[in-house]
């Protein structure tokens, strides 16, 4: 069974989460590192697929790993491998988020996440979004 809609952890509120997250990768505030932009973008696809989990009623554990989440969720839809690439973000979840763990991110690297990240939220909510019936 399904979250009601007013409930915290509904596909909508993760969806939300997820926007939010997208939204301050894209920001691209003058002095912040593209490390943490990358982290907010990783952050994004993980809610957004969190959310379609939550939307065809698959459980998951904690956890940051993008392809264990697809994993979950491609034994329930198919997934687009548009889609399916963006698990390479998962090494942007707690490495880039602290000095010394991983090389300084480069525009390109930044500019490749981003995409990633906006390519998987539209296509979550384009899931979430759309009626059942």
């Amino acid at each position: 069974m399904l979250p009601d809609e007013s409930f915290a952890g509904s596909p909508t509120h993760w969806l939300r989460y997820a926007l939010s997250d997208l939204e301050l990768a894209c920001a691209k505030p003058s002095h912040v590192l593209l490390e943490m932009l990358c982290f907010h973008a990783q952050q994004a696809v993980e809610k957004a697929v969190k959310a379609v989990l939550l939307a065809q009623g698959v459980d998951f554990h904690k956890t940051h790993n993008l392809r264990v989440l697809f994993d979950l969720l491609a034994e329930q839809i198919d997934i687009p491998p548009e889609v399916v690439i963006a698990s390479r973000l998962t090494e942007y979840a707690v490495s880039s988020r602290y000095p010394g763990e991983v090389e300084e991110v480069t525009e390109e690297e930044y500019q490749g996440a981003i995409n990633l990240a906006r390519e998987v939220v539209n296509w979550a909510k384009g899931i979430i979004d759309t009626p059942k019936g």
